[in-house]
Formats: C-alpha cells, sequence, structure tokens
C-alpha cells in the first residue's frame, strides 16, 4: 500500500526573524546575558521561539542574528543570515529603521512606503515595535534598527526588487510571519506591488507574462520599459482581479499557447498541478471557427495543445488566434467594469507571435 506523503513543513517569513534578531539584540544592550532563544508574537497573536545563532556589535550597538529556516517553500531566502543591530537614541526619537548590507532601500513610488525608506514592510515593521516594546518593560523604546542580510544583494538578482525599484537588496517580508509551503501569496504580492508601482508612474501602458519568452518578445512589440513589466507567472486571476480595482489605461497579456488556452478555457491559475487545457474542449473550439473536417478530431486526441497547434499550422488553420480571442473574452469579462484597454498576444516557444486579439472574435 502507498504511503502518503509527509505533510510539508512550515516556515518564518525574514520579518519574523529579523524580529527575533531584534528583540534578542535589545535584551543585550539591556544588560542581559545573550539569549539562546526569543519568544516573539506573530499577527495572528500567537507565540513562537526562535534560536539565536551568532551575536556580535558592540556594548551600544549590539547585533544578533537568526539563520531564517522557510521549511519546505522554495524560498531563495531559505538558509540565510539575517542580523539586526539595534541602539538607543534620543528620548523622542521614536523607532527608526535603517538598511544594512544585503536589505534594498525604495526609489520608487507606489509600494507600501515612500522612496528613501528601507525595505522593511509595515507588517515586520510592526512586529520589531511589538517586540521591542515586550523586551523593554511594555514600553516602546527610542531606538534604532539596523536589518542586514547576509549575501542579500546577491540574492536580490533572482527578485524582481530592481524592476520595482527597490536598489541594494533583498526586502524584508511578511504579512502573518509563517511561510506557508509552495504559498502562491507572495508571487501575488509582487504582482500587486509591480502594478501599484505602474500606476504611481502613471504608465500608460501594462504587459503581464506568464515567462520569460513571452514577456520579452512582447516587450519588444511594444517597446516598452522594464519598469512596465509584470511576471504574472501562472497568476492570470490575481493579475486581472486587481487591476479590475486598480486600473491601468492598457494591459496586454502574453503567454504561450498551452497557458493561453487554459485562460480562455475559464482557468485563471495556470499552472500545471492546477489545471489542465481541455482538449475536447479545443477541438470544438476550432470546429466552431471553421477548422477543415479532420482537424477537430486530430486535436481533440492530441496529448497537448503544443503538438494540437502543430497539426492546426500544418492545415493552414490559425489556431493562436483562436486561442488568442478565446482569452481575450475571459480576460475582459474577468476586468470587467475597469475601464481598460486589453489585449492578448500567443507566443510559440521560440517567441513568435501567432495569435493577437484586442476585442471580441470576429468572423
Amino acid at each position: 500500500m502507498k504511503q502518503s506523503a509527509p505533510p510539508l513543513r512550515r516556515g518564518w517569513t525574514t520579518g519574523s526573524c529579523a524580529t527575533a534578531a531584534a528583540k534578542a539584540a535589545w535584551l543585550v544592550l539591556l544588560g542581559h546575558e545573550p539569549p539562546a532563544s526569543v519568544t516573539i508574537t506573530l499577527p495572528s497573536g500567537q507565540d513562537v521561539a526562535f534560536s539565536l545563532c551568532q551575536y556580535g556589535g558592540t556594548p551600544d550597538a549590539p547585533c544578533a542574528a537568526v539563520i531564517k529556516d522557510a521549511g519546505d517553500d522554495p524560498d531563495i531566502t531559505h538558509g540565510a543570515m539575517i542580523r539586526c543591530t539595534v541602539r538607543a537614541l534620543a528620548t523622542g526619537a521614536g523607532l527608526v529603521f535603517k538598511a544594512g548590507p544585503g536589505v534594498g532601500t525604495i526609489t520608487r513610488p507606489g509600494l507600501p512606503l515612500p522612496p528613501g525608506e528601507p525595505a522593511i514592510n509595515p507588517v515586520p515593521r510592526a512586529m520589531i515595535r511589538t517586540a521591542l516594546t515586550q523586551a523593554n518593560n511594555g514600553t516602546l523604546p527610542d531606538a534604532e534598527v539596523t536589518i542586514s542580510i547576509d549575501h542579500g544583494q546577491e540574492l536580490a538578482k533572482r527578485t524582481l526588487n530592481a524592476r520595482l525599484g527597490i536598489v541594494g537588496g533583498l526586502s524584508v517580508l511578511g504579512t502573518t510571519g509563517i511561510v506557508m509551503p509552495f504559498s502562491c501569496s507572495a508571487w501575488i504580492q509582487s504582482i500587486h506591488r509591480g502594478i501599484d508601482v505602474a500606476r504611481a508612474e502613471n504608465l500608460p501602458h501594462v504587459l503581464g507574462a506568464t515567462g520569460n519568452v513571452s514577456e520579452k518578445a512582447g516587450q519588444a512589440l511594444y517597446d516598452l520599459p522594464d519598469m512596465a513589466l509584470i511576471e504574472m507567472g501562472d497568476f492570470a486571476g490575481g493579475l486581472l482581479k486587481y487591476i479590475r480595482h486598480h486600473p491601468v489605461p492598457r494591459l496586454s497579456l502574453a503567454g504561450g499557447i498551452a497557458k493561453m488556452t487554459k485562460l480562455g478555457q475559464g482557468c485563471l491559475d495556470l499552472h500545471s498541478s492546477r489545471s489542465r487545457a481541455d482538449m475536447p474542449a479545443l477541438a470544438q473550439l476550432a470546429a466552431q471557427h471553421g477548422a477543415p473536417d479532420t482537424l477537430p478530431e486530430l486535436i481533440r486526441t492530441s496529448p497537448t495543445v503544443a503538438e494540437a497547434f502543430l497539426l492546426a499550422r500544418s492545415h493552414n488553420f490559425p489556431l493562436g488566434e483562436v486561442i488568442a480571442h478565446a482569452a481575450w473574452a475571459v480576460a475582459h469579462k474577468t476586468l470587467n467594469p475597469a475601464p481598460v484597454l486589453l489585449d492578448i498576444l500567443v507566443f510559440d516557444r521560440s517567441g513568435t507571435l501567432v495569435g493577437k486579439a484586442d476585442g471580441p472574435f470576429t468572423p
């Protein structure tokens, strides 16, 4: 009998790790022995304990460090050293956050914090305020908190930070304090922030793409700046629903044949594990749009959309155009009633445009 796989292990956000390090460093500043572990309170009210891996700094500016454990989530910061240095400020100065090495600085409007601020998001800031208040006998101290992430500048190259206008390193993120394994939330949040930046910059045209090939091809087609590019991946619904409430003047959606087929069939999550192309439905769609007599049956029995597309090409049937119009209808319905000009771009694996739609299908 086949045994079920063990449940995936949850982890901790960068913000939670920074909070634990900040609390430990403040306790040292108050004269306590460096604790082996500290307990922090998550936004949900749950208390969790973190082990400290390293101490340093000076008596006036102690530093504590936590190694991030992202659980079973494929997080690029899993195993990263999150450091926090604290020092007391003059009475009335409040709590001041600084970006140390490996933490980025915001340079563009549209993000939750204004340009010039360190990329330490509001929820981690609130968690740190709570933790320092706990460590300081119930009173929020006047203090400077500097967060650093070892190798953060290198790791940031694998994120969307540069496109969002965050330079110099990573963002300190987290809305719940917990990383859910293979969670979609972080990616969808990056989509939302990309749209916010584009709106703040008054960009007239935004491109959401499912992958690198379609993004580069769509960018070249319209000569768009990097800031206008939204890496939506499989989360077409996350992008469309956000734009419905936060409109941009014009939106292009670009993707490969298979993913755009799934969008045209009503799937807003395009990941292979969560949606599949319906080949009989694709065959029926081709027949409705004048496919040669034998082609619909060939499409119906094709194992993949890619093979169906090759068959359609051999019959001189514009399946890419049909797919584009079907995807446009679903995307347009999802955007409604937002006043957004919409077009769909379908590319093959080489980046060649094989289908385009900017309105309802007309024979």
